[in-house]
């Protein structure tokens, strides 16, 4: 007849070995994953993490999830409380023997540290506790004050980055300036550049202030007026969603570092919303990004320029417009000058744009090679560039780039709201010349609307022109979606700027409907927009053309190229023809 303790016994040795098996397991799949299977050692986070003192909480009930190591012992269990050494066994089946018994286990002793708890005394207890399938044990807790909080997903390899919380908080206080702000970050060395553009902003108000200002004063302005504006923006952007797993300061970090790199690269200052937007763009690891950015690379290097259908409608608005917190649409105005007159014509017209939007001026001159940047002209060209935004009190600022043309101004339009250029060279109607780099490469290819300011060879077209204020704008409108974004631009400019508003539709039966006139009204008058109406039959650009002449137009708004580039390369468009004979300035949109 068999002893019935030694037979529990056995069953509880045999419970042991499966959990060492277990142990085994967990420890393999983590040399392959590179997650720490491993216990924390309670006296080596005390000291990285500073923690000080301890109060008694008496006898608790606490979650076995959140025990993630012990002061001891860290060594003989994994990071679930498998056993680690077989030596282990007897002591083991012991435990669980008295746990599954009438007398049961009392309770353990725990150090708590923010949601974490380490084991004092009750080792095994834990261990068997949770291969019984418990989720909660008895617990007499201490609590262990600390400025940086631990949740249960902490591994050993962040305890450095906790340290260095600590070590950073230590030096800040900004836990006790500014109550319940978390900086929590995932990737080591993010706290040297918070440390860094601390104490830059401390000497920048020194200077300002013409006193020395103390480290509090410094952190919290600070905080208040560098970090947590560009935090705003990353929670009202829903940017986080882009980069799963970090922490609003891990973004700020790698915007910090981003936008100081950009802005040495492209010598223009970057808002926070667009560098936002070029990491989430350029940096993401979520396969849609990732997809997006190894087709784009695969088609811009087997299409050539002219024949690219560029972003789809609406992706600027999308993507641009509609994540900013500004009421300006035309914040940032690239303007592009070449040195000539129909170029300083494009300049007053953006600044123009820049004074009713209270934006800034981009100037960008384009040279064909590197040797150009920094010869006299190029110097001449931008003291000329500086006079005339300071003339209408428009912020400007000036860079040079070399390459050709039409593709870095796309590149360069990234990072502005509006592109305005000089048409003294419109899209020709040549068949060979349209498959060639040139303006309808531009119109394709930018990310944003184009404002195309037509030149004159006599000297009282240019005259007439230099004078005129943009006061009267046209819509030709076709229902097209990107003359949906016109029909957008319009009512904003319209309601904005006070303009006068008429719409045009060229009635066509093969592409426009006679109730594409109608759409547009509706839109219109659902935003409290005015304007007058027009629908004729006939050639496209000559009706629209003869209507801004009637009108007495001073800007004329339509949606760029159709969705087929070489249909419109090898049978002619009405945007070329339009740009061919335009005498105001024509907003094209997309």
């Amino acid at each position: 007849m068999l002893d019935p303790k030694r037979e529990n016994i056995g069953l509880a040795l045999n419970d042991f070995h499966r959990a060492r098996e277990r142990a085994w397991l967990e420890e393999i799949m983590a040399s392959l994953t590179g997650k720490s299977a491993a216990l924390l050692s309670y006296d080596e986070v005390k000291e990285k993490l500073r923690a000080s003192g301890g109060s008694a909480r008496g006898l608790q009930e606490i979650p076995l999830a959140a025990i993630v190591g012990s002061v001891g012992r860290y060594t003989d269990f994994t990071r679930s409380f498998l056993p680690r050494h077989d030596s282990d066994a007897q002591r083991w089946a012991g435990v669980q023997l008295a746990a599954t018994g009438l007398v049961g286990l009392p309770p353990i002793d725990v150090y708590q540290i923010g949601d974490v708890y380490f084991v004092l005394d009750g080792n095994h207890r834990v261990s068997v506790a949770r291969q019984l399938g418990a989720t909660h044990i008895e617990a007499y807790v201490t609590e262990v004050h600390t400025k940086v909080p631990l949740t249960p997903e902490v591994r050993p390899d962040d305890l450095i980055i906790k340290a260095r919380y600590a070590d950073f908080l230590e030096r800040t206080h900004l836990d006790e300036l500014r109550p319940g702000a978390d900086l929590s970050v995932t990737v080591p060395g993010q706290y040297r550049v918070l440390e860094k553009q601390i104490e830059l902003r401390r000497g920048r108000m020194a200077e300002e202030q013409q006193r020395e200002i103390a480290i509090n004063e410094a952190v919290a302005d600070w905080y208040d007026h560098i970090y947590l504006p560009v935090v705003e923006v990353i929670r009202e952007q829903g940017i986080l969603r882009d980069f799963p797993g970090r922490t609003e300061t891990d973004l700020y970090g790698w915007v910090s570092e981003h936008r100081e790199s950009l802005e040495q690269e492209l010598g223009w200052q970057i808002k926070p919303e667009a560098v936002l937007a070029n990491l989430a763009t350029q940096r993401s690891p979520r396969p849609e990004r990732v997809m997006a950015r190894i087709g784009g690379r695969l088609l811009d290097a087997v299409t050539p320029d002219s024949l690219e259908s560029g972003p789809a409608a609406g992706r600027w608005r999308k993507e641009w417009v509609e994540p900013r917190r500004s009421d300006r649409l035309f914040s940032d105005i690239l303007v592009a000058l070449d040195g000539e007159a129909g170029g300083w014509l494009a300049l007053e017209v953006a600044l123009q744009v820049a004074q009713r939007e209270d934006g800034r001026l981009l100037g960008l001159h384009v040279v064909a090679s590197d040797s150009l940047k920094e010869t006299e002209p190029i110097q001449t060209l931008q003291a000329e560039f500086q006079r005339h935004c300071q003339a209408a009190q428009v912020p400007g600022e000036f860079a040079v780039e070399a390459g050709p043309i039409a593709r870095k101004i796309c590149e360069r339009a990234w990072w502005a709201d509006l592109v305005t250029v000089s048409l003294t060279h419109p899209p020709a109607a040549q068949l060979l010349a349209k498959l060639g780099p040139g303006f309808h490469t531009l119109v394709r290819r930018s990310a944003r609307p184009i404002l195309a300011v037509p030149t004159f060879s006599d000297p009282a077209g240019m005259a007439e022109a230099e004078g005129k204020r943009l006061e009267r704008a046209l819509l030709a409108y076709d229902g097209s979606p990107k003359a949906q974004e016109a029909l957008f631009v319009a009512a904003y400019l319209a309601g904005s700027w006070q303009l006068s508003l008429g719409v045009v539709t060229v009635i066509d039966k093969n592409r426009t409907a006679p109730e594409a006139l109608e759409q547009a009204k509706t839109y219109l008058t659902a935003r409290s927009v005015s304007a007058t109406y027009v629908a004729e039959s006939g050639p496209v650009a000559e009706v629209i053309l003869q209507t801004a002449a009637a009108q007495q137009s001073d800007l004329l708004i339509m949606g760029g190229y159709g969705p087929n580039p070489m249909f419109e390369v090898v049978l002619g468009s009405s945007v070329d023809q339009i740009l061919r004979q335009a005498r105001q300035p024509l907003l094209i949109c997309r």
